[in-house]
């Protein structure tokens, strides 16, 4: 347990100081608010990117046509392209007109809304097929981060008689982000034969495996003459024991179906899936059968069933999802099982392997090997990256954590920065709570800057109060840093005084802040939690009637003074029900307290912080995890000024 970790008191008397400290007025007056009210054009405008992203170009011909001089002229022309080329559903537009996208592109040639159209456009293109006019414009796309575009990219070139099937593989991770572009790539790999049906069938599984069902389905077609009979696959896919029960035939195609029931199956109930698969795998290739198994246990490792690790022995060199082979590493480190952490690891596909997580697990199996010459080596290939497995790299090479030398930037550079074109749009939008739009103007002006350029930048960011881009800029440094742009710490007197009435570590709640809301004081999550912080409205209801503070509204609950009182409480009161553990009790944050109670309840033993981390079930909290504590060590070695320990603080968690 770290020794930063202070206990918490929580003693009334010392909460009702806080709030009577609060209620009275003396407590620092609100920071005032960075947006300004409104224009009529304003939410004009507003309304007109609605209309857009609804692909609804009357509305947004008619909503442009009110404010025809608005200072923002590119967003005007592309909110009235943009609906035109896609359907109400979100699909390209075959009969789009060309003449206004060429034009635009023309007009604004260079800037970020040009980018973002000709992605748009590309998408266009390539439903069409038009390879000519696709590879034209792909050249000139900037950001390249579309992955239906990425696909066209590959279809294109495979219809000039290149062999993309790695590419597309190594591409084709995500389900989700399929969406037409991919399925068409697939449909055309499968009708030249770089892929075979064996490799259809996969993805298939995967898209069903993931929710993407729709996705799936259209896959089905991708198969061509080799699709199955339309009855048999209604029952793989909803009447999975049905089909199972009937026995399976010979036939290539029924031990796909076959796989693709037990994929179903697994997805309601592991366990019962793993009693008929015992049943039916005699009738099956040993291939088939480690395919069936990988997924049963990937299902059961979701829910931390106990089988899950033997399921996955049984599963070596089977082609899995991305998603399954992490879910069998986890399982494997859960069991302590190092010799399969090693094996799993070496099966995943190369850009899966390095990724930071399971190079440093790889190099922790060596090490369990006595391998130390070559674990050293690949825990030094992370070692300098300043993110939680770059620091527990660090450590594991004798390492301690410090903040690296600061790199200061002049007044005169910082002013020079602040006259970077397209920042004057940024601010606008963020004015305008459009902070996609913010971003991606922002994002634009930094490409090709380098170090103390973009340091500038995040000088100026946090000297205008935005602070999310002060830290998102910082943290794109390479060489030359500065910690105290990267972790800013603005409302130091807030969060110093609410976290001293608690004895709370103001290094953590700072770790919280800067992963919740990167300090915009207007962050609102999808679910409702508001404020720096992001406290759900129930659990500030809640907070505030246990330190005296009564019912508040839900702008007083979101208001900076009130906001960092009701979550340092809420945090310190969950860090002591959670065995006074920074892991569980940031996971608790982010999750609900129950949850991480109910995943230490299902250890098998007890297991390393790291480890616990790694295993959490919920995307969301894994990552949220990591990532406050690995904040929460800079900002801890910024305040104290001396060397810190991210191993110490992660500790180790007990089974309940």
């Amino acid at each position: 347990m770290s020794t930063r970790l202070h206990r918490v008191s929580r003693t009334l008397g010392l909460a009702l100081v806080a709030a009577t400290l609060f209620m009275s007025g003396t407590a620092l007056a609100r920071h005032p608010t960075p947006f300004t009210s409104l224009s009529a054009d304003d939410q004009i405008f507003i309304k007109l990117r609605d209309a857009a992203r609804d692909n609804d170009p009357a509305r947004a011909a008619r909503l442009a046509g009110l404010i025809p001089n608005y200072p923002a002229p590119a967003y005007l022309s592309y909110f009235q392209i943009k609906p035109r080329l896609f359907t109400g559903a979100g699909r390209a537009n075959l009969d789009a007109p060309d003449a206004p996208v060429l034009s635009f592109l023309q007009r604004y040639d260079g800037q970020a809304i040009a980018d973002r159209l000709r992605n748009d456009y590309l998408r266009v293109l390539g439903a069409r097929h038009d390879w000519h006019n696709f590879d034209s414009q792909y050249s000139k796309f900037v950001l390249d981060d579309d992955t239906q575009v990425k696909c066209y990219a590959l279809e294109s070139r495979a219809a000039r008689g290149e062999n993309v099937a790695d590419a597309t593989r190594a591409l084709l991770v995500e389900p989700k982000w399929y969406g037409d572009g991919c399925v068409d790539l697939i449909t055309a790999l499968n009708r030249n034969q770089q892929f075979t049906s064996d490799d259809v069938w996969q993805l298939i599984r995967q898209a069903y495996e993931q929710g993407a069902t729709t996705t799936g389905s259209k896959l089905v077609d991708a198969l061509g003459a080799a699709r199955p009979d339309a009855l048999l696959l209604e029952q793989a896919t909803n009447q999975p024991r049905l089909l199972l029960a009937k026995g399976i035939p010979l036939d290539a195609a029924s031990h796909q179906l076959a796989l693709l029931a037990i994929t179903q199956l697994a997805l309601g109930d592991p366990q019962a899936a793993e009693a008929t698969f015992t049943a039916i795998a005699p009738s099956l290739t040993l291939a088939e059968r480690a395919i069936g198994w990988g997924t049963i246990a990937y299902q059961a490792a979701l829910r931390q069933l106990p089988g899950a690790v033997n399921w996955y022995r049984l599963s070596p060199n089977a082609p899995l999802s991305s998603q399954a082979y992490e879910w069998r590493t986890r399982s494997a480190l859960l069991a302590g099982d190092w010799t399969m952490v090693r094996w799993s690891i070496e099966q995943m596909p190369t850009a899966l392997r390095a990724q930071p997580a399971w190079i440093y697990w790889y190099a922790r199996a060596l090490k369990q090997s006595n391998e130390m010459a070559a674990a050293d080596q690949t825990f030094r290939t992370i070692a300098g990256n300043y993110t939680f497995y770059g620091q527990l790299a660090s450590e594991a090479l004798g390492q301690q954590i410090v903040i690296p030398p600061q790199t200061r930037v002049t007044d005169d550079e910082v002013e020079q920065a602040g006259r970077t074109p397209g920042f004057e749009l940024a601010k606008r939008f963020y004015a305008l709570h459009l902070r996609t739009e913010g971003n991606r103007e922002w994002n634009w002006q930094l490409r090709g800057m380098n170090d103390r350029q973009l340091l500038a930048v995040a000088e100026y960011a946090r000297r205008i109060e935005l602070y999310d881009r002060a830290v998102s800029t910082a943290d794109r440094t390479q060489t030359e840093h500065d910690f105290s742009l990267r972790y800013v710490a603005p409302f130091r007197t807030i969060v110093e005084r609410d976290t001293r009435s608690t004895g709370f570590d103001v290094g953590w709640a700072y770790g919280l802040i800067r992963q919740e809301s990167r300090f915009i004081i207007s962050a609102r999550s999808e679910v409702g939690a508001g404020g720096l912080m992001q406290v759900m409205p129930d659990t500030a209801a809640m907070v505030a009637r246990k330190i005296g503070l009564g019912t508040l509204s839900r702008a007083k609950m979101n208001d900076i003074d009130t906001n960092i009182l009701l979550g340092t409480y809420y945090l310190s009161m969950i860090y002591n029900q959670l065995d006074r553990s920074a892991v569980l009790a940031t996971a608790g944050y982010n999750a609900g307290p129950g949850r991480p109670r109910k995943w230490q309840a299902n250890l098998p033993r007890p297991v390393e912080g790291a480890i616990f981390a790694e295993t959490i079930p919920f995307n969301e909290t894994r990552d949220y995890v990591k990532n406050v504590l690995s904040n929460t060590v800079y900002y801890a070695a910024l305040f104290d000024g001396r060397p810190q320990s991210l191993t110490e603080r992660l500790g180790q968690i007990e089974p309940r």
